[in-house]
């Protein structure tokens, strides 16, 4: 079973092994080689006719930014919008920009699109460059854009970028990949417009986030009553931080069979070997997605809903009509 785990030294006290140190550099000389042409002005990221909001984060793995992408899309249509999600499609089998329908398979648009899709029901489009998935979606009446995970992806302009900082690890040992779990120096927080702390203790200037757990939904239809606080379940989690999963089952009341995938792990049945059918099992709403397929009568999706002050999505709404002026002015 692969299992997701982070390398040991990346977030403890393990020495940091001889090769991981020699490629840090490498890979600080690759980030600053994709950053020069657009900080030279040599190349130009490209600007929708409509606002871009980006969320994402600086370290790898999840950090909790799907249920904040859905929280805003939610803000968003409150407010009067019309949101659309784009996203590169992590895992899909090719690069071309598609939108993402109730039908659309995972090996076509990815896990966390397609859980957008279904959850949110907002326009969703993928594409490895960005601009052609927000062109698929200017054409469906969309008049503002939220990137999911598009913070390195500098080809596309943005007028907010809203960073999701794990509270519980931070940044780990502080050091960029492969020797630290960081995409981008903290040093980056400075850019963003909103940092947004999901879980732990939130730091002066940042967004405090916090995961509620809603009740569990069977994958298929059944008669079986959902699992209850104080039964035992089979956990599984192929997502960034499976421990948050099983932390969250735990807090709930249920005795948790941990089972840890890698993050977008492609479920295949061989992979429940362990269901014997006698407990329930309980899954991310990311995996279930990926199961659907082979789901079982006992096989359950647990919910998990971003809680943010209500002030936080009054002031990312606040900035939109001005980063609507200046997309129009750029645009035309």
């Amino acid at each position: 079973m692969p299992r997701a785990r982070a390398p040991a030294f990346w977030y403890g006290r393990a020495r940091i092994p001889l090769w991981a140190r020699t490629l840090e550099p490498v890979y600080r000389l690759l980030r600053a080689l994709r950053r020069a042409p657009y900080a030279l002005r040599v190349r130009h990221p490209w600007r929708a006719p409509v606002p871009v909001i980006v969320v994402g984060n600086i370290t790898a793995g999840g950090s909790g930014k799907t249920p904040l992408v859905l929280a805003l899309v939610a803000a968003l249509r409150a407010g009067g919008w019309r949101p659309g999600v784009v996203s590169r499609g992590y895992g899909r089998a090719d690069r071309a920009a598609r939108r993402v329908v109730a039908g659309s398979r995972v090996d076509e648009v990815g896990d966390e699109p397609l859980l957008i899709q279904r959850a949110s029901g907002a326009p969703v489009a993928v594409a490895a460059r960005r601009a052609d998935a927000v062109r698929l979606l200017l054409v469906q009446g969309v008049d503002v854009i939220v990137a999911d995970d598009g913070l390195q992806h500098l080809a596309l302009a943005r007028d907010i970028e809203i960073v999701v900082v794990d509270g519980v690890h931070r940044f780990g040992n502080g050091h960029l990949l492969p020797a630290g779990p960081l995409r981008d120096p903290p040093a980056r927080l400075r850019d963003a417009d909103f940092v947004v702390c999901n879980g732990g203790v939130s730091q002066p200037g940042e967004w405090s986030m916090h995961l509620r757990s809603g009740s569990p939904r069977a994958l298929l239809r059944t008669d079986t009553p959902a699992p209850q606080p104080g039964a035992e379940v089979h956990g599984v989690a192929g997502i960034g931080d499976p421990a948050r999963f099983f932390d969250a089952l735990r807090a709930l009341g249920y005795r948790v069979r941990e089972h840890a995938f890698a993050d977008h792990h492609a479920y295949v049945q061989a992979d429940f070997g362990f269901d014997e059918g006698t407990l329930p099992i309980v899954m991310t709403e990311k995996d279930a997605v990926k199961c659907a397929a082979f789901a079982q009568p006992h096989w359950w999706a647990l919910p998990a809903c971003a809680e943010l002050p209500a002030d936080f999505f009054s002031a990312v709404l606040a900035r939109l009509p001005a980063a609507r002026r200046a997309s129009r002015r750029c645009a035309g």
